[in-house]
């Protein structure tokens, strides 16, 4: 298995779950689980990983060492995708985002690319917009599986 959607394809009936690793300030490593989804780069074009954020220590990390690994897995099999973390959020600007409305876009392709759905969009944004939630996008500089 060496593609990104292949790595996907292991966590696709289970909202995109993955373990997220990023490397704390003393180069340990923190994990978390994350739900994450394969999309287009709004700017490049090219396929990414994506994920929605909003989590202290994870974004720290990701803010001053943006390498990260994102491992999926179904049974034994497993794929990890390692790249570097592109962050786009309130407070992660980036020239290719022009305005708010584009963030509040991108913040629904991102949820819905990793399996998620809601009944509310309006009210999905407003929690978004208040939490100040984070973009993360991934991509990949390597992947690579036990299969």
């Amino acid at each position: 298995m060496t593609t990104l959607d292949e790595a996907f394809g292991l966590a696709a009936d289970e909202s995109g779950l993955a373990v997220v690793s990023t490397v704390r300030a003393d180069n340990s490593v923190q994990a978390s689980l994350v739900n994450v989804g394969v999309l287009a780069h709004p700017a490049t074009g090219e396929r990414v990983l994506g994920f929605v954020t909003y989590g202290k220590v994870k974004l720290a990390n990701l803010r001053a060492r943006p390498q990260l690994a994102v491992t999926f897995r179904k049974g034994w099999q497993w794929a990890t995708v390692e790249g570097r973390a592109e962050l786009v959020g309130p407070d992660d600007s980036q020239s290719w985002l022009a305005d708010p409305e584009q963030l509040r876009l991108l913040l629904r392709e991102v949820f819905t690319a990793a399996g998620g759905t809601h009944d509310d969009w309006d009210e999905y944004d407003r929690v978004m917009a208040e939490q100040r939630r984070t973009v993360v996008l991934i991509a990949p500089s390597r992947v690579y599986s036990n299969g």
